[in-house]
This record gives C-alpha cells, sequence and structure tokens, in this order.
C-alpha cells in the first residue's frame, strides 16, 4: 500500500476540518500555565476567569492541595490496578462513605469521572429489551450510556413532566424494565430539571429514576448537597450520578443512591471492572473537599450571592441570559461566527470567556457560557461587566 493511498484515506477529515473553520466552529483551544483560580494565565496573558467550573474555588485551595501531598508521601500515586482486583485502598472506601453520609443516601461508589460514572450505570441497569425516556437536552455521556446499553432511547420535551408522562404512558408497557434520566442542572442554559414532578411520573410509571447532578453537585441543596436535597427528595431517587471535578474542585465521579444499585454497579460497571481506580491525591482531594463542604455553607452562600448580582447586572445592561436559575450564566448571541468573535474581544480585554456552539448546543443558540464562582471578588465580576458592556455595544449586541 503506498503512502499516497493512505493519505487519500485520511483526506476527508481536513475537508471536514476546513468546513468547522470556515462557519465558525473550530475550537481552538486555549492553553493554562496557572493554577485554577478567579484568574488564570491563558496563552501567556493574564485574565479573568470566567470559564471554569470551580464553582467553589477549590480547585486550588490550600487544605485541598496539602490534602493530596500529604496522601502521596503515604501511599504513592498511582493505585497501578482496577479497583476489583487490587487498586481499592482504605480510602476509597473511605471516600465512598463519606460521599453517601454527606449525600444522605445507602451508598455510593466512585468512578474516573462523571462522564465515567454515566457509561458504567446505565448499561448496568439497562438492557437491549429495556426502554430509556430521555429528556431531549441530556448531557453526552448520558447519551452515549443510552447508546452503549442497547435499549430503546425515547426523548421527551425538555424539563417537561407532562410530555413525560405522555411518552411513557405511550409505550411502558413495551419494556420489561424502564429508566427516566434527567441532568439536574442542565450545564448549557443553567436550568433547573423540575424532580419533584418527574418523580411523581416515573412512580407512577414503575420506572427506574436517574438523575445526573453534575453542576448541582456542591451547588445545589443545603451546603451543596445536590439536587435530591433541594427538592426534598431523599430516598425517593433511585440513581444519582455525579462528579467531583466541578464544584468539588478535583476529579472523578460518584453514583449514589439505593445501596442494592451500588452493590450491583461494582460487580457489574465496566469502568469500574476495567479501568484503573482513582489515584491516590485525587482521591484525598476530593475527601478534604467534602470536609470542607460539611463545615460551613459559606462557599456555597458566597457562590450564590455572586451569581445573582452578575446576572441581575447583565440583564440591566440588555443580555439575553436565557433560562438559568443557577450560577452558570449564558449570554446568548445566536449565531456561532458572532460568540466567537465576542469571545475573542473579551480576551482581548482581560476577560477569559469561551464561546460555546453547534455541536454542543443547537444552531442558531451560540452563547458566552459564564461560569461564576465563590472565588470571585466583587471588583473581578465589576471588571467583567465593564468588558461585556464594552464589547457587546462594540458588537451591536446591547444598545448604546
Amino acid at each position: 500500500m503506498t503512502q499516497q493511498t493512505v493519505t487519500n484515506k485520511l483526506d476527508w477529515i481536513q475537508t471536514e476540518l476546513q468546513t468547522l473553520k470556515d462557519s465558525g466552529l473550530y475550537n481552538r483551544i486555549r492553553t493554562l500555565s496557572s493554577p485554577q483560580g478567579a484568574w488564570l494565565v491563558v496563552d501567556g496573558k493574564r485574565v479573568l476567569n470566567f470559564c471554569s467550573n470551580n464553582y467553589l474555588g477549590l480547585a486550588n485551595h490550600p487544605r485541598i492541595v496539602q490534602a493530596a501531598q500529604k496522601a502521596v508521601e503515604q501511599y504513592g500515586v498511582g493505585p497501578a490496578a482496577v479497583r476489583s482486583i487490587a487498586g481499592t485502598m482504605d480510602i476509597h472506601i473511605e471516600l465512598e462513605r463519606r460521599l453517601a453520609a454527606f449525600k444522605g443516601v445507602e451508598a455510593a461508589i466512585t468512578f474516573q469521572s462523571g462522564f465515567a460514572a454515566n457509561l458504567a450505570t446505565i448499561p448496568a441497569l439497562i438492557g437491549k429489551d429495556d426502554g430509556i425516556f430521555s429528556d431531549e437536552l441530556n448531557h453526552a455521556s448520558i447519551i452515549d450510556g443510552c447508546r452503549l446499553s442497547g435499549g430503546k432511547t425515547i426523548r421527551y420535551a425538555h424539563c417537561d413532566p407532562q410530555d413525560l408522562d405522555r411518552v411513557l404512558s405511550e409505550q411502558r408497557a413495551n419494556y420489561p424494565r424502564a429508566m427516566v434520566i434527567t441532568d439536574g442542572v442542565f450545564s448549557m442554559d443553567g436550568d433547573v430539571a423540575p424532580l419533584d414532578k418527574i418523580y411523581e411520573v416515573a412512580q407512577k410509571h414503575n420506572a427506574i429514576l436517574m438523575v445526573d447532578d453534575a453542576h448541582g453537585e456542591g451547588v445545589l441543596g443545603k451546603g451543596g448537597r445536590g439536587i435530591v436535597d433541594h427538592f426534598g427528595l431523599h430516598g425517593k431517587v433511585d440513581v444519582e450520578i455525579g462528579t467531583l471535578s466541578k464544584a468539588f474542585g478535583v476529579v472523578g465521579g460518584i453514583v449514589a443512591g439505593n445501596g442494592t444499585v451500588i452493590e450491583w454497579l461494582r460487580q457489574r460497571g465496566r469502568p469500574f471492572l476495567f479501568s484503573s481506580a482513582m489515584t491516590v491525591p485525587d482521591v484525598a482531594a476530593c475527601l478534604a473537599a467534602v470536609d470542607l463542604l460539611e463545615e460551613s455553607t459559606k462557599l456555597v452562600d458566597r457562590l450564590w450571592e455572586n451569581a445573582r448580582y452578575f446576572k441581575g447586572e447583565m440583564k440591566k445592561l440588555g443580555f439575553d441570559t436565557g433560562l438559568s436559575t443557577t450560577p452558570i450564566t449564558p449570554v446568548m448571541l445566536g449565531e456561532a461566527p458572532l460568540a466567537q468573535q465576542f469571545s475573542r474581544e473579551l480576551f482581548d480585554a482581560g476577560v477569559f470567556a469561551m464561546a460555546i456552539g453547534f455541536p454542543t448546543v443547537p444552531r442558531g443558540k451560540a452563547r458566552i457560557r459564564v461560569m461564576i464562582s465563590a472565588a470571585h471578588e466583587r471588583a473581578d465580576l465589576d471588571q467583567g461587566l465593564e468588558a461585556f458592556e464594552t464589547v457587546g455595544r462594540k458588537l451591536g449586541v446591547i444598545g448604546g
């Protein structure tokens, strides 16, 4: 086989990449050279950080850094095995015990990421003859988990319990097992699923209820205990998926809830069985994050105070912040080229806020997604607001 033949087989990729660039959808990934925080060094420039999922400012918290360092000295770094063979350390068990207690559930199990948690859980509970009733805007990891399960996925209208009831009424009888899946907080729009109403529908139709609370962990509920706590649904939601990479400031995934489900995942969760365990410093850092959240609600309270202020001021300026009721603040711009230009202009003005376009969000709904953090001071928010106002007027997004 000649080199020319090999090259021709891959030409389509270059064509597709050029199409992305021409349509304003090519993702130019910037590089950080500083710890996470309210301010970052990005591509060599110090900028205000409006991008990270570091909701509580824990990613570089001194106690979390110290916990990771101390654990490395005691245990080393990598577990060097999957959990089911020789990779389960006592600190893994301690983290799972502490997370279950924090969330008020029977049991919890950790995975390498929130994405891995979804890929583990859905195929373990749903087979090819079963039905999955999924919110139409659910995260990509849920979509991929549904595909891996082989079950039939039936979408229902976004955050619409009545439509969920309709599709379950029409199709529930076709499947021996059914699962209702929703994000808790939707990461692109910042709206919250009406989990109390969804629970009632799932209960009515004898369906397993699963919620992915990646953006609710550490944000919603008392002291950041999540969407189940927010709605007072303890013991009623079968499966809670979460992540330790956002508000907790570290990395890893969690599945919490019914003890039988957790036991089953230890036997059949493929990322648990076939991929090495969370590393030692990550586990220790997560334990330190739980300590901080249990000690005080101060960081969660500050996060919401910052979010309310920033969102309110953006609306006063005339920006469309969509349907968000959480610290996620989408600045709706419409077309991807405008969103990318807006992001570049903000960066030039010292604000790091990335454009989000298709396929992450639907065509015509491109935006700048601002992620507010407890790490931001009021002066940081004011500086960001000033930059948004300047760029917004320059590009004709707001009047003036």
